[in-house]
């Protein structure tokens, strides 16, 4: 039941740094939060007590508890949105992050020897699930653009390639949009692996551990392939860019240019974002930090591309 409480509270976590302001919360999914955040926050403080004379302060505040059965479901889904979960560890599970040197040579030589590093780390193959693939970027060594997500979904570690699911189908169109194909730009993601669920249905947002670990093998792709710019999709991807406290929500940073390796680096929606809003305001509002690309690449941008989703 705890893990599906973690669950639970990624996804909402994920809504809520997209911007989402209010979510639609099933009664399964409101008997699941009431039973373990209550029971389990009792259990944790009865084993902190004794380990400690001092007050224990609780999970759940007081308001919550003390709650009728009708505004308990509405207080309980307004905690877990503005307070998703506890702060993380210093101790990362994972170890200190990989050191390693790229070989000399060509473009494409660094980058073959880097993906061999990256599919035999210790670390991510212990955390990529049996029967799948680590997930290393494709695309163009030359490329000026650079996009950027989070992590890999079920898709994703099917294949072993990023954004081949829904979400990178909608990614493809919009790079067509700009005048590109897929081939033409450099893909890649944050995270080398899935990020861990009780089941295969679903994803949850990496953790900070998580992306500190795998951040040097993002680096050293920038560092190989050496675009123009990077496109980072969402919020997670521009905290674990930018740093993880550098914004709340993706609205602070998004279309703003900021740096990231000493490349230029501007954030935008996720294209499952997209997806599951399907606005023609966040359309027009991705689109413009889109034209912001592809005027500092100088690329060409006709009048129609300049009128899209307006």
């Amino acid at each position: 039941m705890k893990s599906e409480l973690e669950a639970i509270v990624e996804e909402l976590k994920r809504l809520r740094d997209d911007g989402v302001n209010y979510v639609s919360v099933s009664d399964e999914t409101i008997h699941t939060l009431r039973q373990v955040s209550l029971d389990g926050n009792r259990v944790e403080n009865e084993a902190a007590s004794k380990e400690s004379s001092s007050p224990v302060s609780t999970e759940i505040p007081e308001k919550i508890k003390s709650a009728s059965p009708e505004e308990f479901d509405r207080l309980l889904k307004d905690e877990v949105v503005k307070n998703p979960s506890r702060s993380p560890t210093s101790d990362s599970p994972f170890g200190d992050p990989p050191a390693f040197t790229l070989p000399e040579g060509d473009k494409r030589a660094r980058w073959e020897a880097l993906k061999e590093i990256v599919l035999n780390c210790p670390v991510c193959q212990k955390n990529t699930r049996d029967g799948y693939k680590t997930v290393f970027g494709v695309g163009d060594l030359d490329a000026d653009i650079f996009f950027c997500g989070e992590a890999p979904g079920g898709d994703e570690e099917e294949q072993g390639e990023p954004f081949v699911g829904k979400a990178g189908q909608l990614l493809n169109k919009m790079i067509k949009a700009m005048g590109l194909e897929r081939e033409q730009v450099y893909i890649g993601n944050i995270m080398n692996w899935r990020p861990r669920l009780p089941t295969r249905v679903g994803n949850r947002p990496p953790t900070k551990e998580e992306m500190a670990f795998c951040l040097p093998y993002l680096a050293g792709q920038i560092e190989i392939v050496k675009p123009k710019l990077i496109v980072a999709l969402g919020a997670t991807a521009a905290k674990g860019l930018l740093g993880f406290d550098s914004c709340r929500t993706l609205r602070e940073v998004k279309g703003i240019w900021h740096e990231f390796a000493e490349t230029p680096l501007i954030s935008t929606y996720h294209p499952s974002y997209l997806l599951r809003n399907d606005s023609k305001r966040d359309k027009r509002a991705a689109w413009e930090d889109l034209l912001k690309v592809m005027e500092r690449c100088e690329l060409p941008i006709s009048e129609k591309q300049r009128g899209y989703f307006l």
